[in-house]
């Protein structure tokens, strides 16, 4: 039997305790717009103050990152900043601080703490590669996040490293969320792509790298260039993890756009291609996170909506059959 959803973290947070909050940490008088953006994990809402400014307010899903794992995150932002990487960065208040937080507490005395950011309104649209110059740049921007990256390790942020993937098919397997039909084949198939990546992982070089490096997370902002957002999922892992995601295919589909993306890569940072073997088995690994990370919301508002079969029989075949194809891009 599949084991319960947790409690929706999000049901307390409302427009107005967001518009409270905001205003109190940060000095500023709203106008009452709001709009809320979509987001998997977190919540998003757009803002706007009475001279017309508008911003974003990032709240972090309660319990998912500690002070310390977040505060990593604006330090890396900062110093991608004041190394003149594009990128979003978070407001401070008037004592420098950018990391705020609002704290309820329920009929029973129990508290919940919602970490929340803010920062300025940066439109754009998404970056679409469509010459070899464009792929230079993605790889540029991504040798100049990884220059700042080496100068210092994080140690509260999660780590590319072996048995990270059977730690995600043990967050579905063991709570029983896999459909039990579907369990021990969802289990051969972890550990077979488990004993691929592990022993590459557990050579390969590790730095501070944005982690969800997809083209969805660079906008194009016309004559000011590129934008990098989202550093939510900040990591300490290979370089590579942040260069395939970045590929319209598997690689083996994307050798050209690859090769690009590695000069312009390269002229900011050094490349170790043997990390080239981990691209697909890194894939596999996506895929099964991603699982995780929709079991842990499973309780949320809107969820049975987007993922109507969640969890059901047809699901988890599906998702079988897609590990399986994946898996045969990792032989030899």
């Amino acid at each position: 039997m599949n084991a319960s959803p947790p409690a929706a973290p999000f049901d307390a947070l409302d427009p107005g305790l967001v518009v409270e909050s905001v205003e109190e940490a940060f000095g500023l008088r709203l106008d009452g717009y709001w709009f809320s953006y979509p987001s998997y994990v977190n919540r998003v809402y757009g803002l706007r103050d009475e001279d017309g400014l508008e911003y974003v307010v990032k709240f972090y899903r309660p319990g998912r990152w500690d002070e310390a794992t977040i505060r990593e995150e604006h330090r890396f932002i900062f110093q991608l900043a004041a190394a003149e990487v594009p990128v979003a960065s978070p407001i401070c208040d008037g004592e420098g601080e950018s990391l705020q937080a609002l704290v309820l507490e329920d009929d029973d005395g129990r508290e919940t703490i919602y970490p929340f950011g803010l920062f300025p309104k940066r439109g754009g649209r998404t970056f679409d590669a469509d010459n070899d110059g464009d792929w230079r740049r993605l790889g540029s921007l991504a040798g100049r996040i990884h220059a700042v990256g080496r100068l210092e390790a994080a140690l509260s942020r999660p780590v590319f490293e072996p048995g990270v993937l059977d730690t995600y098919a043990r967050e579905l397997l063991d709570p029983g969320l896999v459909y039990p039909d579907c369990a021990h084949d969802f289990q051969d198939a972890c550990a077979a792509a488990s004993a691929i990546l592990d022993p590459v992982l557990g050579g390969a070089q590790r730095m501070r790298i944005h982690g969800d490096f997809h083209r969805g997370n660079i906008l194009d902002r016309g004559g000011e260039g590129l934008l990098v957002i989202d550093l939510d999922d900040m990591a300490m892992g290979p370089a590579v993890q942040d260069l395939w995601l970045l590929l319209p295919g598997h690689a083996r589909e994307c050798g050209r756009q690859f090769e690009l993306i590695l000069e312009g890569y390269e002229e900011f940072s050094d490349f170790n291609r043997a990390e080239l073997s981990l691209i697909e088995p890194l894939r596999v690994l996506r895929m099964v996170r991603f699982l995780a990370w929709q079991a842990r919301q499973r309780s949320d508002a809107g969820f049975s909506r987007a993922f109507p079969d969640w969890g059901s029989k047809s699901f988890w075949i599906k998702e079988l059959e897609d590990l399986r194809d994946q898996l045969g891009e990792l032989e030899p």
